[in-house]
């Protein structure tokens, strides 16, 4: 079966991502995080026993990462840098921790298990975290502050902007942070059905509405393209404006009500990135206590 249109057509790859035959008693928790590196090596962030899991492109099983730091049944975001680092946002635990290529652990930003002592202080079940071209870091406080917060690369704490609400610069749950081309900054603000975009001084800038309670945002690295995982069961892909500010729908598909049939969601996309070649990985979410991962193989 094949998903999308144009030059955004995919066929999905069934059955992709082997685990170890010795995990007989282990099984997924919700996909929340997706995430490939400049090698294709794919990074699958679960709630799971085995929270980050590693394959190659074509499904393999590599190795586990950080087991004995992350806390299996709380992941939430994941990010990938320009030098293959891996940064995973624990929303239960109110922490962050980057991995460098090799899967060592190199910081933790924040207090495992403490949340602020402060309303709107960092951190209070946060959600995920970007990258500027500067090396600043930011951070979406979604769950349990509605916040976003700037850190400096040496991780001192700059700005922190948002309240709770429906108006610019508001959130309901400020659920996933992305930095474009342009260096602004793209909040979902899922239960708002939009995302709102900022400068890095967090100046609101416009947004888009009549989403699907946007969860994630990931932009192609070569083309100026945005794709968006909705976890009313939708994957969008629009292509952007010179402004980078608004854009055109290509290709979605999903839609409100819940499917069984392979490709589509009974749950929610959650988590969504491509490797080199644009194939697309989605974790799914909201399947009792289990989740599902698609690849979506890109037709030439």
């Amino acid at each position: 079966m094949t998903f999308g249109s144009g030059k955004f057509t995919y066929e999905l790859v069934e059955n992709w991502g082997k685990i170890p035959s010795e995990w007989t008693n282990w099984t997924w928790g919700w996909i929340v995080g997706i995430a490939c590196d400049s090698q294709d090596r794919v990074y699958v962030y679960s709630r799971s026993e085995h929270p980050l899991i590693v394959f190659d492109q074509a499904g393999n099983f590599l190795e586990t990462w950080g087991d004995g730091i992350l806390t299996p049944h709380s992941a939430h975001g994941i990010y990938i840098d320009g030098e293959d680092n891996v940064y995973l946002t624990d929303a239960i635990m109110h922490a962050i921790y980057k991995f460098n290529a090799q899967g060592e652990h190199v910081w933790t930003l924040g207090t495992p298990g403490q949340p602020a002592a402060v309303d709107g202080e960092p951190f209070d079940k946060p959600t995920d975290l970007a990258l500027a071209s500067s090396g600043e870091i930011l951070i979406s406080d979604g769950y349990g502050n509605a916040r976003v917060h700037k850190f400096s690369p040496d991780r001192n704490l700059l700005l922190s902007w948002g309240e709770r609400g429906t108006g610019p610069g508001q959130f309901s749950i400020s659920h996933c942070v992305r930095i474009d081309r342009k260096d602004h900054v793209w909040i979902c603000d899922r239960e708002n059905n939009r995302i709102q975009i900022f400068d890095l001084a967090g100046n609101f800038l416009t947004e888009w509405t009549g989403l699907l309670r946007p969860n994630t945002v990931y932009f192609d690295p070569t083309e100026p393209i945005v794709y968006i995982a909705e976890l009313t069961r939708q994957i969008s892909i629009y292509q952007l404006d010179a402004d980078h500010l608004t854009g055109t729908l290509l290709t979605q598909w999903g839609g409100a009500q819940p499917s069984e049939e392979p490709g589509f969601f009974r749950g929610g996309p959650h988590g969504l990135w491509t490797d080199s070649r644009g194939d697309l990985y989605v974790g799914e979410v909201e399947l009792g206590e289990v989740g599902r991962m698609y690849k979506y193989q890109r037709q030439a």
